[in-house]
């Protein structure tokens, strides 16, 4: 039961990517951490006490960032560029395009501050086209884990991954509900199997998208809820097989619905096995300074969202 899921904790995802880099790199001496000017935002504190020396200050010069951590693969060293989503992607989209995914570059983009829940920042920082814009990339895997236990796994699991990667997480803190499940890079992650309808999730939205389907389960509906933590490399194989059996889909995300989780899910169905979907994510629009959950609210995100989602779809699949 979906409601029997409960959160062990609440901790930020940003803290996860702190205390996974510097986890990683007292494993592995060719882990050097890149920075745009924000060590505090990206919780690198730990990082930079133990392994100075593997630390570089940029400054706020992303693209030079991006550019050095691609001429330091080329030694071995296995770089984390370190910036809020906003200018890990848009402001050097050139630059990762050329020197990092065209070239085939073993750099890790970590990205925090991203979607909504950054808040009070405004618009200007509320990147939510970097997950669309990443994934066009060939060859770049994209991974948006949904708290702090998944987020530090994830931060380990990529250094042993051969090539680029983006790597998105937030600001606020959130539940910590995955510190007893593996984390796999492609594989993705069930809280429960249903028959009715599957709700495919990711980043802050999974922890709401596990709420709308407790409620969902009071209502009698059989919900299977997918944890989507890869967008790409996307889970083919089991995104068919739920959808296969439920016939009908949610995608839930802190982001555009153009171009991000929904637009992956929607093309594996269309390729596969056709099946009515709904989107919850923003609609085609910049966000606002505000508060998170007043913000994810507003537009759109909230459990609420996700449960009449789910109605809405399970009513075209028996219209």
């Amino acid at each position: 039961m979906l409601k029997e899921i409960q959160s062990t904790g609440n901790k930020d995802t940003r803290s996860g990517f702190g205390d996974g880099i510097a986890e990683v790199a007292r494993k592995n001496p060719n882990i050097v951490a890149l920075t745009a000017d924000l060590a505090g935002s990206l919780k690198l504190g730990q990082f930079i006490k133990e392994f100075p020396d593997r630390f570089f200050q940029c400054g706020i010069a992303e693209a030079n960032m991006i550019s050095i951590a691609a001429g330091l693969t080329i030694g071995g060293k296995i770089p984390y560029t370190c910036t809020f989503a906003n200018f890990s992607t848009g402001r050097v989209y050139d630059q990762i395009r050329q020197s990092v995914a065209y070239s085939g570059k073993n750099v890790k983009i970590c990205a925090s501050h991203a979607g909504l829940t950054l808040g009070e920042d405004g618009a200007t920082h509320q990147i939510l086209e970097d997950i669309g814009l990443m994934k066009m990339l060939p060859g770049m895997t994209v991974i948006v884990p949904c708290d702090y236990a998944q987020t530090k796994a994830a931060t380990e699991a990529i250094a042993d991954f051969v090539g680029p990667v983006y790597l998105r997480f937030g600001r606020p803190v959130w539940p910590i509900f995955t510190s007893d499940k593996p984390f796999e890079i492609g594989k993705a992650q069930f809280f429960s199997e249903g028959t009715d309808v599957s709700i495919f999730a990711c980043g802050h939205l999974v922890w709401y998208a596990i709420q709308a389907g407790a409620i969902l389960e009071e209502k009698g509906v059989s919900v299977e809820i997918i944890n989507m933590h890869t967008i790409k490399p996307l889970d083919e194989e089991r995104v068919i097989k739920s959808i296969r059996k439920t016939k009908c889909v949610v995608t839930a995300e802190e982001h555009n619905i153009i171009g991000g989780l929904g637009d992956a899910i929607a093309q594996c169905a269309a390729k596969n096995f056709p099946v009515p979907i709904e989107y919850v994510g923003t609609k085609d629009t910049f966000g606002e300074s505000g508060k998170p959950i007043e913000l994810l609210k507003k537009y759109g995100l909230d459990i609420p969202d996700i449960v009449a989602a789910a109605e809405k779809v399970m009513a075209r699949k028996n219209g």
